[in-house]
């Protein structure tokens, strides 16, 4: 029967496991992106793998229909961060896990300058010193969308904002 809260799974993986090149690159973005284990990325390749098919199956529409359905599709990734506002249907199919990865609470706490490595990102967003707009978020793969960007700082009542609250007034 199954957990009424998990209903699908949201990840297929490789379809070849033992591929050298791809397991040398799936180490790197790992490493690279501080994430916990390997389901993470395909997550990631997952989703950009869907949105690069709906973007192809965009392209067996008739003309009218598949200009409605491509500006939908773009609004919609534009507010989710992965393409940008003059993007066509080329920039979707171009999309990669690399992408969404970017796209992570994670990695954005990260390149905001909260966080002292990647890995001290994670920590604090799951011990929940992190907030988006002082709604304190607890998973490091939350994928912010470009309106949430700006809102992202230490949650209300974590040291961490009084350290740096004590470090601006002085």
């Amino acid at each position: 029967m199954g957990d009424p809260r998990k209903p699908r799974k949201k990840w297929e993986g490789p379809k070849h496991p033992w591929i050298k090149d791809r397991l040398m690159k799936e180490v790197e973005l790992v490493g690279k992106y501080g994430l916990k284990n390997k389901r993470e990325l395909w997550i990631a390749e997952t989703l950009a793998r869907k949105l690069r098919h709906r973007a192809r199956n965009l392209l067996a529409l008739p003309e009218a229909e598949r200009e409605h359905a491509m500006r939908v599709l773009l609004e919609k990734l534009y507010h989710m961060g992965l393409v940008e506002k003059d993007s066509t249907l080329d920039d979707i199919l171009g999309l990669t896990a690399e992408n969404i990865l970017e796209r992570r609470l994670q990695t954005i706490v990260f390149k905001k300058g909260l966080a002292k490595s990647i890995y001290h990102a994670r920590q604090l967003i799951v011990h929940g010193h992190i907030a988006i707009q002082g709604r304190r978020v607890t998973s490091p793969g939350y994928l912010v969308s470009r309106e949430e960007e700006d809102l992202v700082d230490y949650a209300p009542g974590s040291p961490y904002r009084k350290l740096q609250e004590a470090e601006s007034s002085s």
